[in-house]
């Protein structure tokens, strides 16, 4: 309809790039849903230790991939770095472990701190190189662009999906996901 259409587009224009736009009732779902279209059942998401995928989601980023399982990283005051990344992805190869697919970093995390653009440079390079897609949880992502003091596109850097948090800010049973790779929307 023109509604989705124009708030779509909105969010294009926002990030200054071409991407496909999902709504959802909110941010577990939009997670969810997000993390579904990255995996397969015998995949898994490699996320924080403090992750609101691990620790507020009651199973449904599990339940919406078929079964994908989280694997749970340390982190260095709530972020993610390259070397825990490397650490989880490769741990095991064989067919019995399953497979990671996706890494899940929230920005800001659930302590406040935000990712720079280069540590998510650093991390985006170390999921091309491990073969991995790169997933924001984005619940407090206009506070992280805020306090960055940059553009939406910046503070996203380089990754291929963006669970977009508009319920935090005020938005009504609302959260966009954001594909900025389309190939896998």
């Amino acid at each position: 309809d023109q509604w989705t259409t124009r708030a779509a587009d909105h969010f294009r224009a926002l990030f200054d790039t071409d991407c496909e736009v999902f709504f959802a009732f909110n941010g577990t779902a939009a997670n969810s849903l997000a993390l579904s279209s990255l995996c397969q059942s015998y995949h898994s998401v490699i996320c924080g230790d403090i992750a609101h995928i691990e620790t507020d989601e009651c199973g449904a980023p599990e339940f919406f991939s078929n079964g994908s399982k989280l694997l749970v990283a340390r982190t260095e005051q709530g972020r993610l770095t390259p070397a825990a990344i490397r650490e989880i992805a490769l741990k095991r190869k064989d067919i019995h472990y399953p497979k990671p697919r996706v890494v899940s970093l929230t920005q800001a995390t659930e302590v406040g701190t935000v990712y720079q653009p280069e540590q998510l440079r650093a991390i985006s390079d170390t999921c091309k190189e491990l073969g991995l897609h790169l997933h924001m949880d984005g619940a407090r992502f206009a506070n992280a662009t805020a306090f960055l003091n940059c553009s939406p596109g910046e503070a996203a850097g380089p990754v291929d999906a963006l669970s977009f948090g508009c319920v935090k800010n005020g938005g009504m049973s609302a959260e966009a996901i954001l594909f900025f790779d389309e190939s896998l929307a």
